[in-house]
């Protein structure tokens, strides 16, 4: 069976940047998608169309298939204030903010100054080309539930 749209994918992954430096690997059958509903980066569900399980890829993704190119305007200072009193906030710390259309951001702190905060709601891994090698160790049919949720469900359920 090959991968295509409503098919769950289980996969072993290393991801690194251009440095070779790991950023992110699975190799325990945890990682598993549904393909065609956006679970993962474009430039990766793109490239492991078509496979089947066994099968291994060598893949580059560029940063507009990926998290995006970085954006300056996603960077921005906050007042000390907008953040719970007592916490002792530190560079690489990481927060829930509302966007300015309600949708629910994570920000990462960049700097720490007297008065305000410099927060940055770019993805961490925005502006880098990602390298993956990815081994395809399984491909089912989805779940009718699983269609209609847009996502796999683990042997207990769907956990939302």
């Amino acid at each position: 069976m090959q991968i295509e749209k409503d098919k769950v994918a289980t996969l072993h992954y290393t991801l690194k940047d251009n440095e070779g430096n790991i950023l992110d690997r699975s190799s325990d059958g945890s990682f598993v998608y549904l393909h065609g509903a956006m679970n993962i980066i474009p430039g990766l569900e793109n490239a492991l169309a078509g496979k089947s399980s066994g099968e291994s890829i060598n893949v580059k993704i560029a940063p507009e298939e990926a998290y995006g190119v970085r954006n300056d305007e996603h960077i921005q200072e906050v007042p000390k204030g907008m953040f719970e009193e007592g916490v002792d906030i530190q560079v690489g710390m990481q927060f829930h903010a509302q966007g300015p259309n309600g949708e629910t951001l994570m920000v990462t702190v960049t700097e720490v100054k007297d008065e305000v905060v410099v927060i940055d709601g770019n993805h961490p891994l925005a502006g880098m080309e990602l390298n993956f090698d990815v081994r395809v160790i399984d491909v089912r049919d989805a779940s009718t539930e699983e269609l209609e949720h847009g996502h796999v469900h683990s042997p207990e359920g769907c956990g939302h």
